[in-house]
């Protein structure tokens, strides 16, 4: 996914949250193109989580959890083909622009 996180340093792990809100009657063909781009993604050299879940209190709305071993994985990960198609893919599914929440695991 797309990104604008600062770096504290690129070997640290990167988590992200993107949250994809359906446009009516376009659930399922937001559900599919989600899961292809989960089966994808979870092949890039990196990928620690890759797992799209359904909000169950919100139809229609997709949350993504992604965690990258590092800053350069996530980087090369944005720049695979399958990314840059899903994004162009997604717009017109979408009924506002997907978000991005950067976010870190407690310890």
């Amino acid at each position: 996914m797309p990104n604008t996180l600062p770096a504290p340093q690129d070997t640290a792990e990167v988590w992200l949250m993107p949250v994809f809100i359906a446009k009516a009657g376009h659930e399922t063909d937001l559900q599919d193109v989600l899961r292809a781009l989960q089966a994808e993604s979870r092949k890039d050299p990196g990928c620690l989580e890759y797992t799209v879940f359904s909000d169950d209190q919100r139809p229609g709305t997709f949350v993504l959890i992604e965690g990258w071993a590092s800053r350069e994985d996530l980087q090369a990960h944005n720049e695979e083909a399958h990314v840059k198609d899903f994004v162009k893919e997604v717009e017109p599914l979408l009924a506002v622009p997907f978000s991005v929440t950067p976010c870190t695991p407690l310890v």
